[in-house]
């Protein structure tokens, strides 16, 4: 789909350009340094091709010998010149352009972060590595070696032409034709070239994507015996990926084909009409001599300004690509025009909230509740009913298609999200993870905290008696998405950092799911404590664990059913006891005959499959 889309996407070079302007503004000095270095390099290159008059005409033709030592000093200084201007050109752009390029990957990853949530969810994470670290690479061609050489390379030309017309206007009018029609065929070429390249980095973030998908999933795709499907996939987007540069090698090598054709033709020109005009006395030996030596000096800024044209261009497409991300409007940049949250009291309201994730496909229809501060609301129901879509309100990861969400009686929409989300804590079904140690992990949500203090959180979860057993104690570094931890470990880790934060609103969605009926009990009493003076939101498949909320909610197809406390909703034998009965009598039947039934799950997992 978007795919397609972003084949017949043209670059916008107006908005390219603007980012490269200010690329290279902040740039400006380092490069009106290289362009003076560049200007008496390209200036010292001359020397050479200069002095083949004076070698043809004084040395071997009026036989002046004295002259070669001159010119040979001439020569030496000048290469000297060069070497020292050369490595000073490489030293003052080449870090300019790294640092250009640093400068950029931030700026991306920082507006990045900032973005929807929505944006997250609909796009591959490597699509966003590669936009981030691939598309900044190319401003290297702008503030490093490229635009110095494509200054360079300018100003050669024109020398070089002035001085080939100096010398025989005839001839260098001929060669100025063969040019003309080089630049015409360069300019239809890079037209095919350039959305070549901007394809070429839409292919890579894809295969990108996928690779990081079918690496960071391995575990599942072994299960599956998966792996020749993964390769299969794989084989098909570098093969996209292979096609896609062929067809720029291609591009790239006709254009360069074709200017060593020109060079030949402009050669046989100056050969025949040269030769003629040498034989004719109008042009001396050296003055010929010299026509070849700045000849040569022409030809090589315009094979020059044929790669500097290529490398600019994928600048260029990369640019393009940078700048659809900055024209996205982050949520700090919303926040700008939000109201502040100095406190709060932690009370949610929703008012006749809908929420559809696709068009005309609704998830909620017209949710209201009130959830007082510091009291606990437990979401109930069957699989797919909307209760973590709830949960997606009101961490404002989502906003409603309809309706109002209330903080403290303000408009959750016109308040600043960093503000509001500081008064989360949140424990979510995937136990996220980063690939560091525990320490670090339970600290993610409060960098201040002292160990003292984290142990306390880890006691109160539960997580200090495993943790205490690793050699490394807290120091255990825990894999990438804590795949060196089982299950209830890293959930029970990610409740201590949650509790950590100190929240005045606590989300658990599913919180206990993935520990066994034992660790629950020893963490269920201190979750009940810490949940005191805190608006806590609870998803839980087993029953039992909220008997305690304050209310229960009972979500079914977007709708509430039902609403009350524990007693008061077994007491209108509805759904609720409909659910409480089917769950009550599986934990009964495994009671009174232990082990597994013959689908081999566990009770929980009955249940969870049930509700």
């Amino acid at each position: 789909m978007a795919e397609g889309e972003d084949k017949k996407k043209k670059i916008d070079y107006s908005g390219a350009w603007a980012e490269a302007r200010k690329i290279i503004w902040a740039a400006r000095w380092r490069l009106v340094l290289g362009s003076v270095l560049l200007l008496i390099s390209r200036g010292a290159s001359m020397v050479l091709p200069a002095s083949t008059k004076y070698i043809g005409d004084e040395i071997f033709t009026n036989r002046n010998f004295a002259m070669l030592k001159w010119i040979a000093l001439a020569i030496g200084i000048a290469s000297l010149v060069q070497g020292v201007t050369s490595f000073a050109l490489s030293q003052i752009l080449g870090v300019a352009a790294q640092r250009a390029i640093t400068e950029m990957r931030k700026r991306v990853q920082a507006h990045v972060e900032r973005l929807p949530i929505s944006y997250f969810d609909s796009t591959q994470s490597g699509q966003l590595i590669s936009r981030i670290m691939s598309d900044a690479e190319g401003i290297r061609n702008l503030v490093g070696t490229g635009l110095g050489q494509l200054l360079g390379s300018f100003v050669t030309a024109i020398v070089a032409i002035g001085v080939l017309f100096w010398l025989n206007w005839k001839l260098t009018s001929a060669t100025m034709v063969v040019l003309v029609l080089f630049g015409i065929a360069l300019y239809y070429a890079f037209r095919f070239l350039r959305p070549v390249f901007r394809e070429r980095s839409i292919i890579n973030a894809e295969v990108t994507g996928r690779l990081g998908e079918s690496l960071g999933g391995i575990r599942i795709v072994k299960a599956y015996t998966a792996e020749k499907r993964e390769e299969r996939i794989f084989a098909h987007g570098a093969h996209r990926l292979f096609r896609n540069i062929a067809k720029s090698v291609t591009g790239v090598s006709a254009i360069s084909s074709f200017s060593a054709v020109l060079i030949g033709a402009v050669a046989v020109v100056m050969i025949i009409i040269g030769g003629n005009a040498v034989a004719a006395d109008e042009m001396t030996l050296g003055d010929f001599l010299m026509y070849i030596s700045f000849t040569f000096i022409l030809a090589m800024p315009v094979f020059e300004l044929t790669a500097i044209g290529t490398q600019i261009t994928e600048a260029l497409a990369g640019l393009d690509r940078i700048r659809e991300i900055f024209a996205m409007s982050t949520e700090t940049e919303e926040d700008a025009r939000r109201d502040p949250l100095p406190s709060v009291d932690g009370k949610i309201e929703f008012r006749d909230v809908h929420f559809e994730y696709e068009a005309g496909v609704p998830v909620l229809n017209g949710i209201s509740f009130v959830a007082e501060a510091g009291t606990t609301t437990a979401l109930v129901g069957s699989s797919g009913s909307g209760k973590s879509t709830i949960l997606s309100l009101v961490l404002n990861f989502i906003q409603p298609t309809r309706g109002t969400i209330l903080i403290d009686g303000k408009d959750i929409d016109t308040i600043r999200l960093r503000d509001y989300r500081r008064q989360l804590g949140v424990v979510l079904q995937d136990n996220f993870l980063f690939d560091g140690s525990v320490l670090d992990n339970i600290r993610f949500s409060d960098p201040e905290a002292t160990l003292d203090e984290i142990k306390a959180m880890c006691h109160v979860a539960n997580a200090d008696e495993f943790i205490e057993k690793f050699p490394a104690g807290y120091k255990t570094i825990v894999g990438e998405r804590g795949v060196k931890l089982s299950g209830g470990q890293r959930q029970r880790l990610a409740i201590a950092r949650a509790l950590l934060a100190d929240p005045r609103i606590l989300i658990l969605d599913e919180a206990t799911s993935s520990l066994d009926s034992e660790s629950e009990a020893l963490i269920q009493e201190g979750l009940n404590n810490l949940r005191k003076g805190r608006t806590t939101f609870v998803i839980a498949h087993r029953l039992s664990t909220i008997r305690s909320a304050d209310q229960i909610l009972v979500v079914e197809a977007g709708n509430i059913l039902e609403r009350g406390r524990h007693d008061e909703l077994i007491r209108l034998d509805g759904r609720y006891k409909q659910l409480y009965d089917k769950q009550y009598r599986y934990e009964q039947d495994l009671f009174v005959n232990p082990g597994e039934d013959f689908t081999g799950k566990g009770s929980s997992e009955l249940a969870a499959t049930k509700l």
